[in-house]
C-alpha cells in the first residue's frame, strides 16, 4: 500500500485528507498537537477503510520535535509516497500598525518554518526514493491580498514561492511538487483567527455558500494521483460565491 503524510490532520481540511486518502487505500501518517482527536481519528480510519494508520503527534513549529519524528519512523513507515503540508492558521484580522506581533510570529512559524522543517525531514526520503509528491497548501491569499489579512497573506505568498523553488530542487529526482490554494472554506479556520468567538466565526460565512473541508480534500486526492507523467503545479479553489481574496458576493434578505 502507498503511505501518505499529513500534517494538520486533527481537523478541517488535514482530517479529510486523511480520510480520503485512507478511502482509497492508502496508509496514513496522521501529525497534530491533539494527541485525542489523532488517536480517535487512527482508530476510524483503521476501522472504516481497513488500513494502516501512524499517529506523530508534533507541533510543527518545534524543529527538533519534527526531525525527532521523522527521522525516527519505524521501518514499515520509511517509504512516504505522498506528502501533505496541510498544518497553518491564521490569526487576528488586523492593520500592520495595530497587529499583535505574537500572532504574526505563530502564524510565521506554523505557516512557513513548519512547511520548511517538515519537508526538509521528507524531502531527503523521496530523493532517495526518486519518487514522490509533496503538496502544499496555500490560499487565495497567496496570490492577492485582502484588507487586515497582511500577515497571513504574507505567509501564503512564502507557499506559493516555496512551492516553485522545490519544483524546481526536486525536478532531477522524480519527485512532483503542487500547490492546493482553497478559498472561503468554513472549517475551525475562523474560529482559530478569532480565538474561539463562534458568533464572529459564523458571520464570516453569512449569505453564501463556502467551500466544505471536503471539497479541498477531493482536489487534493486528484492532484496525487494524477499519472506518472503529469504534475498539476498549482490550483485554486473556490466557491461560486468568491472571485477573489477580497471579493465575495452575499446574498441579503429583502
Amino acid at each position: 500500500m502507498p503511505t501518505a503524510f499529513i500534517t494538520g490532520a486533527t481537523a478541517g481540511f488535514g482530517q479529510e485528507i486523511a480520510i480520503i486518502f485512507a478511502e482509497h487505500g492508502y496508509n496514513v501518517i496522521i501529525n497534530g498537537r491533539r494527541k485525542d482527536r489523532l488517536e480517535n481519528l487512527k482508530s476510524q480510519l483503521e476501522e472504516n477503510y481497513g488500513i494502516q494508520a501512524l499517529t506523530l503527534p508534533f507541533d510543527v513549529r518545534i524543529k527538533d520535535d519534527v526531525f525527532n519524528a521523522i527521522n525516527n519512523l519505524p521501518n514499515d513507515w520509511k517509504n512516504i509516497d505522498v506528502l501533505i503540508n496541510n498544518a497553518g492558521l491564521a490569526l487576528g484580522l488586523s492593520s500592520v500598525q495595530s497587529g499583535n506581533t505574537d500572532d504574526w510570529d505563530v502564524m510565521l512559524d506554523t505557516n512557513v518554518k513548519g512547511l520548511l522543517y517538515v519537508s526538509r525531514a521528507v524531502a531527503p526520503i523521496m530523493v532517495n526514493q526518486k519518487n514522490g509528491h509533496i503538496i502544499n497548501i496555500g490560499s487565495i491569499a497567496g496570490k492577492q491580498t485582502y484588507h487586515r489579512g497582511n500577515v497571513y497573506s504574507a505567509t501564503k505568498y512564502a507557499v506559493d514561492a516555496l512551492t516553485k523553488a522545490m519544483r524546481i530542487d526536486m525536478l532531477p529526482y522524480q519527485v512532483k511538487v503542487s500547490a492546493v490554494n482553497p478559498g472561503a472554506a468554513e472549517t475551525e479556520f475562523s474560529e482559530v483567527r478569532f480565538k474561539g468567538d463562534k458568533d464572529k466565526a459564523k458571520s464570516v460565512y453569512e449569505g453564501y455558500t463556502p467551500l466544505k473541508a471536503r471539497d479541498v480534500a477531493e482536489v487534493v486526492y486528484f492532484v496525487a494521483t494524477r499519472p506518472a507523467n503529469v504534475v498539476i503545479n498549482d490550483v485554486v479553489i473556490t466557491p461560486l460565491a468568491q472571485a477573489s481574496s477580497a471579493y465575495l458576493y452575499r446574498k441579503t434578505e429583502k
